[in-house]
């Protein structure tokens, strides 16, 4: 890295320390990602350069896909036999809110198909490039997306936390380090996650290998909670960094937009997290996180960290993610036949651009 590079990253942890330990003063779950984020959210908004390399965002979210596969266990595969139902309703919720969202940005100016990808909740770099691919607009799409994910990660450890039930825990995070010898594994295992077109492959390469190994008994990886700690910090400022250059009343209309369809799409999707609760038996904490329109790496963040199942959270993330990069195309020509046909609500005239 450039010197301004390295400056930049040096800029973006320690005002995202500042931000961690000011947020764990006030007692909310998961300080240590959410400071970090919101320091780093207000500084890249202001024009402020911080940044986190992505070689060093997968270096840590590979870390963390090795606590989330190593909860893999060999009584894993009785549990999956009952997800079949939650799978489904997971599907149907994800086109029930990704329509209603892509509504709402249609009514703010959004072409269809910009509409269309900048609400799918989820897989965002593959929503970025398919959607620019199908005649959308990258630019609208990935700030769409970037701002649900931090949103939905903003907004869910307070919620969870003031509707805690009391089976929820807040603290799964082992006490020791347990096998750390596989945080040497991460590096090549990211590689070859690569070369095999492994989607996401900083986070479910390692997830991959360390459910493998857990799941027969062979390693269990586990971070003591300081280590934990490490591990949010850097990665809530990766997150809280990807808004430079965005500021003034372009950024204030761009946040009120995702927050108004963020809030659509939880409240769509919280039906059916209410529906798999009641009819799998899974705790409504859990059953909303798995359900959330966040990207799978922050999901899983928050799965491992507040110890709400990680496993069938992860499992019905990467499920959603695999759906939609094969529907979305599909999703993108039916949306834009609605358009033409006058289904679709149409853009406020002279909204269509930001001048």
């Amino acid at each position: 890295m450039d010197r301004g590079r390295w400056l930049a990253l040096v800029r973006s942890l320690v005002f995202g320390a500042l931000g961690g330990a000011l947020f764990a003063l006030t007692g909310l779950p998961l300080a240590w990602m959410l400071g970090p984020l919101v320091a780093n959210l207000l500084l890249s908004s202001r024009g402020v350069r911080v940044e986190v390399p992505e070689r060093v965002r997968g270096a840590f979210l590979g870390v963390m896909g090795l606590v989330l596969g190593s909860q893999v266990t060999p009584q894993l595969a009785s549990r999956v036999e009952d997800w079949a139902l939650s799978a489904l309703l997971l599907m149907v919720g994800v086109a029930a809110s990704t329509a209603a969202a892509a509504a709402w940005y249609r009514r703010r100016g959004f072409d269809a198909t910009s509409a269309l990808f900048a609400s799918a909740p989820g897989a965002m770099t593959a929503m970025i490039i398919m959607g620019e691919q199908s005649g959308g607009d990258p630019a609208r799409i990935a700030i769409a997306q970037s701002l649900r994910v931090v949103l939905v990660v903003l907004l869910l450890p307070p919620l969870f936390w003031a509707l805690e039930e009391p089976a929820t825990g807040t603290a799964g995070v082992a006490s020791a380090w347990q096998d750390a010898w596989l945080v040497l594994a991460v590096g090549p295992v990211i590689w070859l996650g690569q070369r095999l077109r492994i989607p996401t492959p900083s986070l479910l390469a390692p997830l991959l290998l360390a459910a493998l190994l857990s799941g027969f008994g062979v390693a269990h990886f586990s971070l003591p909670p300081e280590a934990m700690n490490l591990v949010l910090w850097v990665l809530g400022s990766a997150i809280g960094s990807r808004f430079r250059g965005l500021s003034g009343a372009i950024f204030t209309r761009y946040v009120f937009d995702a927050t108004v369809a963020t809030l659509i799409a939880l409240a769509v999707l919280a039906l059916f997290a209410e529906a798999i609760h009641r009819l799998v038996g899974v705790p409504r904490d859990v059953a909303l996180l798995a359900l959330a329109p966040g990207g799978i790496g922050e999901m899983a963040i928050l799965a491992v960290a507040l110890d709400l199942d990680p496993v069938f959270v992860a499992f019905h993330h990467l499920l959603r993610m695999i759906a939609l990069m094969f529907a979305a195309p599909l999703m993108a020509r039916w949306w834009q036949r609605r358009a033409r046909s006058g289904a679709v609500p149409r853009p406020e005239r002279g909204r269509d651009r930001d001048g």
